[in-house]
């Protein structure tokens, strides 16, 4: 798998269509605070998009979507100087996942959902995002529309599976979305996730992924970029915010993580197979970016008990 593929299946990625909104005439309808990542996409008309704490409502436009990554309560308006209604004082007491109709319907409409990212690695990705996320319609965004009209299609037209193809059709939402936002990356954005978007760090990212046993170095990486250690070590620092060797140590612990949880290798298996001469070396390392050691982590993700947040990739 890609790198972008690699962290999405660690965080253990779930779609979930939540059903679409018609509304007709002036409307404005309050969500509150949310778990995991929450997505509309705006299939005809417009919106304004409120966020909890943002200085200007944000306008979205047929053929985009938006997304919040970090659970603030956001409202959606024909206009932001409408009173808003909340929305569980309109949602039926039972969703069915379609499209509910709101003050007749025909002027608005978009399908929304959440992802949720079981992993227990959420900041891996969720550090690198924005409050809200905006997906303008580009060039780059055709299979972004394809996939928003699909669902349309699969939530009106009733056809068999179509709640299933709907969540797979979502979560190809996000990694289209993810897409559009590392070509449209900001000057002054930083972050493992957009050092996926250089073409030279992400072959230096790729080889890691690949192989996070080798004894990898600042040379060895640059090597694979194609670039001198000391334009590679300066480029990787200031893309991804990390240094080389520091992505290295926590993709490493990332996948001791999973490896402790989901596998019966023993800790000196585990240590061996990231390239650690001894379980000593690997457990100091282990304890000091997961803040526990290899066996309390087990023991914590075995009882379902909450710990301390893991480190990002930033």
């Amino acid at each position: 798998m890609d790198p972008l593929s690699d962290i999405l299946s660690l965080l253990k990625l779930r779609s979930y269509v939540s059903g679409g909104f018609d509304a007709g005439g002036d409307f404005a309808v309050q969500f509150g605070r949310h778990e995991g990542i929450k997505f509309h996409a705006v299939i005809s008309g417009a919106c304004w998009v409120s966020l909890e704490n943002a200085p200007e409502p944000v306008r979205v436009h047929a053929g985009e979507c938006f997304l919040l990554p970090h659970g603030k309560a956001f409202r959606i308006s024909s206009d932001p100087a409408v009173t808003p209604v909340d929305v569980r004082d309109i949602l039926a007491p039972v969703s069915n996942g379609r499209i509910m109709t709101y003050g007749g319907g025909g002027d608005f409409l978009s399908i929304g959902g959440y992802f949720l990212l079981s992993g227990g690695q959420a900041d891996l990705l969720l550090e690198t995002l924005p409050s809200l996320l905006h997906i303008r319609d580009s060039a780059d965004s055709e299979m972004l529309r394809w996939c928003v009209e699909r669902m349309r299609r699969e939530m009106s037209e009733g056809m068999p599976g179509d709640f299933v193809v709907a969540q797979q059709l979502a979560t190809m939402i996000l990694v289209q979305a993810l897409r559009v936002h590392l070509s449209q990356k900001p000057s002054t954005a930083s972050g493992w996730l957009f050092a996926l978007a250089d073409v030279r760090l992400r072959a230096a990212i790729d080889a890691m992924h690949r192989a996070p046993e080798h004894r990898w170095t600042i040379d060895t990486l640059a090597r694979k970029a194609g670039m001198s250690r000391t334009a590679f070590a300066l480029r990787f620092k200031d893309v991804a915010g990390i240094t080389p060797m520091a992505y290295l140590t926590r993709w490493r612990m990332l996948q001791a993580a999973e490896k402790l949880t989901t596998s019966r290798q023993s800790l000196a298996e585990i240590s061996s197979a990231l390239g650690y001469e001894s379980e000593k070396s690997f457990s100091a390392t282990f304890k000091r970016l997961m803040h526990r050691s290899p066996r309390q982590y087990s023991r914590e993700v075995a009882g379902h008990r909450t710990g301390p947040e893991h480190p990002p990739l930033r």
